[in-house]
């Protein structure tokens, strides 16, 4: 979790629209992060100053706000719309507060979901979408204008999942927010585990990523390497500290395939809080077929 994730979230978390999860993790966050808690702090100033404050905006201001919006989305490569909302919000806020935080969420979402657009219907499609970002307008005389941009064109790749460039990008999908994305690209990848890169990758998810289903598909891409001493060590690392039984009963499996001394340490340490009767049965047999002892000492 970084913060921005927290950032983008907080208006959720201030209207109780965050899942009990995010909210959890975000309120976590908050108590460690001082530039975070400020931020929340003036999210609640700003929600109250709202409540306080009723203006008749100007006739003009909509219009203004729907293009000024329109231009940031056509330049957004990359954002979601959530963060482009935003983004347009604290433009309005500054530029003209209260009557225009209403007016930008409506020209946002209708030029957005229905969509409209100021200067006409698109021409692109979904999979070659183009966004343009105007820098300069210079006029050389009333019937020629210079117009300076940069445009970024959306493109969908297609190829075999043993293709560099399409490696490349699963990797770079597996540290999205989004964890559906991370799941599907943790299931396209864990038949790579042969290459260094993708079993790194994959050993990182399986000890660091929040989403149990992401986890699994982790493990079952470093299960046929779960001898490797590497391997190990983050399988060790996961059975003292993922909160997932079903992770948990994988790995204990995986470790007893491979017994070494190395692992009576982690399952001394786990049996002591395990909850699982399966798991710490399981694990009292492998210490025991080692010759160690359950409890530590």
């Amino acid at each position: 979790m970084n913060c921005e994730w927290v950032r983008m979230r907080i208006p959720l978390r201030f209207y109780g629209e965050l899942p009990p999860g995010e909210e959890a993790r975000l309120e976590e966050h908050l108590r460690e992060c001082a530039a975070c808690g400020r931020e929340m702090e003036r999210q609640r100033r700003l929600t109250a100053a709202l409540d306080r404050r009723c203006l008749e905006p100007p006739p003009a201001l909509l219009p203004e706000c729907r293009a000024g919006l329109m231009a940031a989305i056509e330049g957004g490569v990359g954002k979601s719309k959530w963060a482009l909302f935003l983004e347009a919000m604290t433009a309005a806020w500054f530029r003209r507060p209260v009557a225009a935080m209403a007016l930008v969420a409506l020209g946002f979402f209708a030029a957005r979901f229905s969509g409209s657009n100021p200067g006409g219907p698109s021409a692109t499609s979904p999979a070659d979408q183009a966004y343009s970002t105007v820098r300069s307008v210079r006029a050389d005389d009333p019937n020629r204008v210079e117009i300076s941009l940069d445009e970024t064109r959306r493109r969908t790749v297609t190829g075999r999942v043993d293709d560099p460039t399409i490696q490349r990008l699963l990797l770079s999908a597996a540290h999205q927010d989004d964890p559906a994305v991370r799941v599907v690209s943790m299931d396209l990848l864990k038949g790579r585990a042969g290459v260094s890169e993708v079993r790194d990758e994959l050993l990182d998810a399986l000890a660091h990523d929040a989403n149990a289903g992401v986890r699994q598909k982790a493990l079952e891409g470093v299960k046929p390497w779960s001898g490797d001493p590497t391997v190990r060590r983050t399988l060790q690392q996961v059975l003292v500290g993922d909160d997932n039984q079903a992770v948990r009963m994988q790995v204990v499996d995986l470790l007893v395939a491979h017994p070494d001394d190395s692992m009576v340490g982690p399952m001394q340490e786990m049996i002591q809080r395990e909850g699982n009767d399966y798991i710490r049965l399981r694990v009292e047999k492998a210490l025991k077929d080692m010759n160690a002892s359950i409890g530590t000492f």
